[in-house]
């Protein structure tokens, strides 16, 4: 079993390091230095030694350099890493760049996960990696203990892979916000229980069905029904509301050419609402 050290403790490192030291990889060293990062150390890896970084990379075989993303490649060049081992970031935006030139053997490899910064199990969680081939050997080992999942990203589409992640999941708690307080502004007391189920199933519809599991105005060629939604939004959620409709009817392939002109001519009016 490879020895792991883990640079930084926030809830992204912590999490990976507790379920590589539970499949059995010792957990050499954490580095902490603020107290939320000491207590959340404590708490999460309570039988690993807080050490310095240059402790923590000389007794490990695989050092997680988990840092914010505008500081893996500063941390990253001060640590004295030999050939011998690896380097591993855990960044869904960056490729192999901030690990350029080191010594070690590079891997970026991004957990598909939200941590809340509580144990979490990452059973069946996807893993996209990106490493020379030297590394995917050590990289599949890891992931699969850990009972998760690895697929292959090349390292010039690393900032595509993650634009699709943040539009489909950060994006989505924007849209689940706006919703919430639409329904709350019309008298709705539990705006969360309303949605749940209905988020609930739509999500997994369209991770199965993709496009085919459209539902509502749009899917039915209802143009009088969205042109009254814009008319009673306001602000910001307008706006979401108008660009997610557009996109809606692109997707909605099975409309008749006049119902997405009438969508279209709709979507396209301006100074309809009071912003």
């Amino acid at each position: 079993m490879e020895r792991i050290g883990l640079i930084g403790a926030g809830r992204a490192g912590t999490a990976v390091g507790a379920a590589l030291a539970a499949a059995g990889h010792p957990l050499v060293g954490v580095t902490a230095r603020s107290d939320a990062s000491l207590e959340r150390a404590a708490r999460l890896l309570p039988a690993v030694p807080v050490l310095t970084a240059d402790e923590v990379t000389a007794r490990a075989d695989v050092v997680l350099v988990a840092v914010p993303d505008d500081r893996i490649q500063d941390v990253a060049q001060t640590l004295p890493l030999t050939s011998a081992q690896y380097v591993v970031h855990l960044s869904g935006a960056h490729g192999l760049a901030p690990l350029a030139g080191l010594a070690a053997t590079p891997v970026a490899l991004h957990p598909a996960m939200t941590f809340p910064g509580e144990p979490v199990s990452l059973d069946g969680v996807m893993f996209t990696a990106t490493a020379p081939d030297a590394a995917r050997d050590l990289v599949e080992r890891l992931v699969k203990a850990v009972g998760a999942q690895v697929q292959w990203v090349a390292d010039d589409q690393r900032t595509a892979y993650h634009a699709g992640l943040v539009h489909g999941a950060n994006h989505l708690t924007t849209l689940v916000c706006q919703a919430v307080a639409v329904l709350r502004e019309a008298g709705v007391a539990d705006p969360a229980a309303t949605l749940r189920p209905l988020l609930t199933a739509t999500l997994d519809n369209t991770l199965r069905s993709g496009h085919h599991a459209l539902t509502g105005p749009i899917a039915r060629g209802d143009v009088d029904t969205v042109a009254a939604h814009l008319g009673v939004l306001r602000g910001s959620t307008r706006d979401t509301y108008t660009a997610l409709a557009r996109a809606t009817v692109e997707l909605a392939d099975w409309l008749e050419a006049e119902q997405a002109a009438g969508f279209g001519e709709v979507l396209n009016r301006t100074g309809e609402a009071p912003r």
